[in-house]
């Protein structure tokens, strides 16, 4: 029997994606904010990538000056709202709390995080502001967390910002791939319009920048450039029967789930391939959009998994099942699912080997693949002198984030080749500051 009915609108919608995170009542910030230590040298702050103060915008919060406890995460951070609600805190600076250490609950900073932030963006608060123009444009490919978190900074240098976006909406995978029950859809809209409020920067939707032309017209017009392209589309496996109906991508299948869940696929007997997060998350949206069996495979041991440990738990707690050791051989159907093939794996020094004679099939009608999703290098291809590694990731100073085409920066996901909102949040405001030195002596 299904943990979850197929939802028939948008109540039994919320009520199946349910917050993780839900946000605090003041008196609730006030207690929870009262219990920190304020530690010296605080553990937590080490742990956030984008290194909050914690601790302080904590004690604001403890004395009622949210406002100011905002402005010490927007100083730090500019997806401080949206960072508060789908960073992995269990990992990051909740993990590292002190508390940790003596079987005390951590601070929920997280949610801290949000409570502030969110009372400037619902009171539309003017916190941050762009310094005088200088005279000097910069354009920015994609508007994802680090394509805007570096538009913010340059605003805040004085820069002509001009974000082009392929899509019809702002935030990347902030929007398009994080869960329903981590964030939702306003949550995300809300605080790119309230940093648009702030800063005054542009953004051009429906414009894919694809072509060397269009390249060469951006380098011509503008002093610098940032990618913040983010990765593509979900990576075949090179199996037969890929090609069927109802054999879809992740990250293709969470979009849709974020767009438009009520009509999203989903069937009755679901297998997910992958064990990372993005393969919790799709697994755990099948089961609570109506699935009556969700089941995970993993080529690989759990001990293996890229997943975090929560996600995974996550994912069970909503009936979903883990298989694992067991790599994809075929996809099998007509013109549409009708099931899987897998094969027993084992691990030697670190290496998956198949077991033969040791396959087996899975019935199912939908087959999600969460393969990881491929990189843009036919794209970066066009742009004359610009490096990329041999995993397809864009070469970039660690430092300046410059690229070893000098007009070029970049970050997120098309230079780490994949990770959280907060380090692609990190990357563009650190592009930022790059491209301003940059820029100063240019």
């Amino acid at each position: 029997m299904a943990e979850y009915q197929r939802p028939t609108n948008e109540q039994e919608l919320t009520q199946h994606f349910e917050q993780l995170k839900p946000y605090m009542n003041p008196t609730m910030a006030y207690y929870e904010s009262s219990r920190c230590l304020f530690c010296y040298d605080a553990p937590c702050v080490k742990a956030c990538p984008t290194g909050i103060d914690i601790p302080l915008f904590i004690r604001q919060i403890n004395t009622q000056n949210v406002e100011g406890a905002a402005s010490t995460i927007y100083s730090s951070n500019y997806f401080g709202n949206i960072c508060g609600k789908v960073c992995p805190t269990e990992v990051l600076c909740e993990g590292a709390c002190v508390y940790n250490h003596q079987d005390v609950k951590p601070i929920e900073i997280g949610r801290l995080q949000s409570f502030a932030t969110s009372s400037v963006i619902n009171n539309q608060k003017q916190l941050l502001h762009p310094a005088p123009a200088n005279g000097k444009k910069v354009a920015v490919i994609g508007a994802g967390p680090s394509g805007i978190a570096c538009a913010c900074e340059l605003r805040a240098h004085g820069y002509d910002v001009d974000i082009f976006e392929a899509k019809d909406h702002p935030s990347g995978l902030a929007l398009y791939g994080c869960a329903p029950y981590k964030v939702t859809n306003q949550d995300v809209l809300d605080e790119v319009a309230w940093l648009q409020q702030q800063f005054s920067f542009q953004i051009h939707y429906g414009q894919a920048i694809q072509t060397q032309e269009q390249w060469r017209n951006l380098e011509s017009t503008y002093d610098a450039i940032f990618l913040g392209t983010g990765l593509g589309k979900t990576r075949a496996l090179n199996i037969p029967g890929e090609n069927l109906e109802n054999c879809f991508g992740a990250t293709e299948f969470i979009e849709q789930v974020k767009l438009n869940p009520l009509t999203a696929k989903v069937g009755k007997k679901v297998v997910v391939i992958g064990g990372g997060n993005t393969a919790m998350d799709a697994a755990s949206e099948s089961a609570r959009l109506g699935a009556e069996e969700v089941t995970l495979a993993y080529r690989r041991s759990k001990a293996g998994m890229g997943a975090y440990e929560f996600e995974y738990e996550l994912a069970k707690g909503v009936g979903v099942k883990g298989v694992f050791n067991a790599a994809p051989v075929a996809i099998l159907g007509n013109q549409r699912v009708e099931g899987i093939r897998l094969v027993k794996t084992q691990e030697s020094e670190g290496k998956v080997e198949v077991i033969p004679g040791s396959e087996f099939e899975i019935g199912c009608d939908v087959v999600i693949l969460a393969t990881g999703q491929s990189k843009m290098t036919e794209l970066f291809s066009q742009i004359q002198g610009l490096q990329v590694d041999g995993q397809g990731r864009i070469v970039v100073n660690p430092a300046t984030r410059q690229t070893a085409h000098s007009k070029y920066f970049a970050g997120g996901d098309a230079v780490n080749g994949g990770a959280e909102v907060v380090n692609a949040a990190a990357e563009g405001k650190a592009a930022g500051k790059g491209i301003h030195e940059f820029l100063l002596f240019n």
